[in-house]
């Protein structure tokens, strides 16, 4: 496989990122309908715009590479996969959106061989945008939606680098909507100096940027709510396990779409526990 140019993919999808999040803003400010998917998930008309939006600009951008987008997949469109692919979620924390909350993104990634190599996180509501730039190199910058021609340039992108945490005070990042009683748990084997309630791929962000230092996930997810935020968050530094310490991979089926339990890490490698 061709190796990426991180800049030159970011600079043809950022257009349709920014469209997306206008999109979103729109409907956030105005009011959607909210209906119910198969697993009782909710869905606006929000996601699916966002949603087309994007996989037209993915597909003009890298022609011939699968997208697999949440909304398309909920309409019974799965894609044939190999080894590479792109995951979309055009809508990352819909419960977000609908409560008026303002944490959900929208989310792009490029899988290869299991691996997130490429992520853009933008959240619309706060204007912040979080990216790759090369597999060591995550970057943000504070854009606000729009629509029409953008450049890198005019958008001012500063490197971010996940912090060395203090096993004696860690800063962990939980999910507003998915808390649960084994979460609890799995903190209690920290030392948590502080923790903050958040939704949608910011928590990952929040991490790479070096305002946090563990997100514990002990619930379900799909690939495209976490890949994009798991490769930002592995360009700055940090990682993302499974509960026994091996790297979160991400499948090319159905079945293997759905993640297991999983925490974000702003290590290279798991923190140990308190003895």
């Amino acid at each position: 496989m061709p190796a990426i140019d991180h800049r030159q993919l970011v600079a043809a999808l950022l257009p349709a990122v920014l469209t997306a999040g206008t999109i979103e803003m729109r409907y956030y400010c105005e009011g959607c309908a909210v209906e119910s998917k198969a697993d009782a998930s909710p869905v606006t008309a929000a996601d699916r715009e966002a949603e087309a939006v994007l996989v037209a600009a993915i597909a003009a951008a890298a022609p011939g590479i699968p997208i697999v987008a949440e909304e398309e997949v909920a309409a019974g469109r799965m894609p044939a996969l190999g080894s590479e692919f792109f995951l979309v979620d055009p809508l990352d924390g819909t419960r977000e959106f609908i409560a008026q909350r303002g944490e959900f993104t929208v989310n792009i990634a490029l899988v290869r061989n299991g691996a997130p190599v490429f992520g853009i996180v933008y959240a619309p509501a706060c204007d912040e945008l979080y990216v790759t730039l090369a597999p060591d190199v995550a970057a943000m910058a504070k854009v606000a939606p729009r629509e029409g021609p953008v450049t890198l340039d005019e958008i001012g992108l500063t490197p971010i680098r996940t912090r060395t945490p203090d096993p004696k005070a860690l800063v962990a990042l939980v999910s507003r909507s998915h808390a649960t009683p084994e979460t609890e748990a799995l903190l209690a084997q920290f030392t948590i100096a502080s923790r903050t309630n958040a939704g949608s791929s910011l928590k990952f962000c929040a991490i790479a940027r070096g305002a946090a230092d563990i997100y514990p996930r002990m619930g379900p997810t799909m690939a495209w709510d976490t890949a994009a935020g798991h490769a930002v968050l592995a360009a700055a530094g940090g990682s993302v396990t499974t509960l026994d310490g091996k790297p979160l991979r991400y499948g090319n089926s159905m079945a293997t779409l759905c993640n297991p339990n999983f925490i974000a890490w702003g290590t290279p490698q798991p923190l140990a526990p308190r003895i």
